[in-house]
C-alpha cells in the first residue's frame, strides 16, 4: 500500500484570503514505511512573505524569489503523490493550499476524502490529550530537536515517525483478535505409549551395592 506523509509552509492561514504555498515536502510509504522516496520543492508565492510568517518558517522574500511558481512544479508534484492515500496534520489547512494552487493553473482539486488526517486520529486515540506535532513527537519520544523552525520536509519526516505510531509501530496489521483462520478447535496428540522402565536391581547391582556398604566406616545407620 503506497501513501504520502505531506507539509506544506504558507505565507499566512487563509488560502482564500489569498495566501499561497511557499514549501511542500512529502515522504513516500509502502506498507507505512518509508522508501525513502521524497518530494520536496521551493516554491515563489509571488506575493510579499508577512513578517508573521517568516518568523514560523523563516523563508524570506529574497530566498524565495528565485524559485518556480507553483504552475511550473504542479505536474512534477502530482506525478510524486499519483493516486496515493496523503497522510496530512490538519488535512483541511494544507488541503485548501495546494486545490487552491491547482485551481490557479486549470488543474482538477484532489479529494479531501483520499488523507487521513492525523490530528483527528490523534484525538480519536487520545481524546482531551494534546494533538500538536511537538507534543506527539514527546509522546512517542521522537527526537525532533531540530525543528526549530517549521519546515514542510522536515516536518513530514517527523509526521511519517508519529503516523506509523498512530497506528501501532512496527507492527500496525497486528490484532489480538479471533478469526475464522485462526478460531479453530485443536486436535488431541495421540503418544505412542512406551514399556514402563524396570526400576527393580539386578542380583548384580545389589551385590556391587552390598560390596560398597560394607566398606563404609561408622554408617549412620549402624550408630545407636
Amino acid at each position: 500500500m503506497r501513501e504520502v506523509v505531506l507539509d506544506t509552509e504558507t505565507t499566512g492561514l487563509s488560502a482564500k484570503d489569498g495566501d499561497r504555498l511557499v514549501e511542500i515536502g512529502c515522504i513516500e510509504l509502502e506498507n507505512h514505511l518509508p522508501t525513502g522516496g521524497v518530494y520536496h520543492q521551493y516554491i515563489n508565492p509571488t506575493i510579499p512573505m508577512p513578517p508573521e510568517a517568516q518568523k514560523i518558517h523563516g523563508l524570506s522574500d529574497e530566498f524565495l524569489k528565485g524559485k518556480p511558481v507553483f504552475s511550473k512544479i504542479a505536474e512534477a508534484f502530482l506525478e510524486f503523490i499519483s493516486d496515493a492515500r496523503l497522510i496530512i496534520h490538519n488535512a483541511k489547512f494544507d488541503m485548501s493550499f495546494i486545490n487552491a494552487e491547482l485551481e490557479r493553473c486549470g488543474l482538477n482539486a484532489i479529494s479531501i476524502d483520499r488523507t487521513v488526517d492525523t490530528i483527528a486520529v490523534t484525538r480519536k486515540k487520545f481524546p482531551g490529550a494534546p494533538a500538536s506535532l511537538n507534543a506527539l513527537c514527546r509522546r512517542f519520544n521522537i527526537d525532533n530537536s531540530a525543528r526549530t523552525l517549521h519546515g514542510a520536509l522536515l516536518d513530514a519526516e517527523l509526521l511519517a515517525e508519529v503516523y506509523l505510531e498512530l497506528i501501532g509501530g512496527r507492527q500496525p496489521g497486528l490484532v489480538l483478535e479471533t478469526n475464522e483462520e485462526s478460531d479453530k478447535s485443536f486436535e488431541a496428540v495421540k503418544r505412542k505409549s512406551l514399556a514402563p522402565r524396570p526400576h527393580q536391581p539386578t542380583e548384580g547391582e545389589l551385590e556391587k551395592h552390598n560390596g560398597f556398604v560394607q566398606k563404609l566406616q561408622n554408617p549412620l545407620w549402624k550408630i545407636s
